[in-house]
């Protein structure tokens, strides 16, 4: 096998263990997965449209990504200063910033496929 497939299969092999990392290491992300999975427990259950689970699916990876990007923000962060910075607090909460607009626009995007199907029920 050549270098090249070999530093490929090593850069998937990091990547596997950075989301084992996220998974292990910050409880929010445990709460994105509880709610990821809702997500499409409930796009089965409702058999929503191809458009839909588009939308599901991209804000599922959205803040999946941007979780995995404001932790390691925050981990280097850490690293590089351990006492109170207030440009590094700043950039902490960017970070943070950035997972909870994914995060609510993740919601409104639930809301928007789920809540009329909810009501049709009723």
């Amino acid at each position: 096998m050549n270098n090249f497939c070999k530093k490929r299969i090593h850069s998937f092999k990091y990547a596997f263990q950075g989301a084992a990392t996220l998974f292990h290491e910050t409880p929010n992300a445990i709460i994105h997965l509880i709610m990821a999975i809702l997500a499409v427990f409930l796009g089965f259950i409702f058999s929503i449209s191809a458009t839909e689970w588009l939308a599901i699916i991209i804000v599922i990876g959205l803040v999946f990504a941007l979780e995995a990007v404001n932790t390691s923000i925050e981990s280097l962060a850490d690293f590089v200063s351990k006492e109170r910075n207030e440009s590094i607090k700043k950039v902490k909460d960017l970070a943070a910033a950035s997972v909870l607009i994914a995060s609510m626009a993740a919601l409104a995007i639930g809301i928007l496929v789920f809540l009329p199907k909810i009501i049709e029920l009723f």
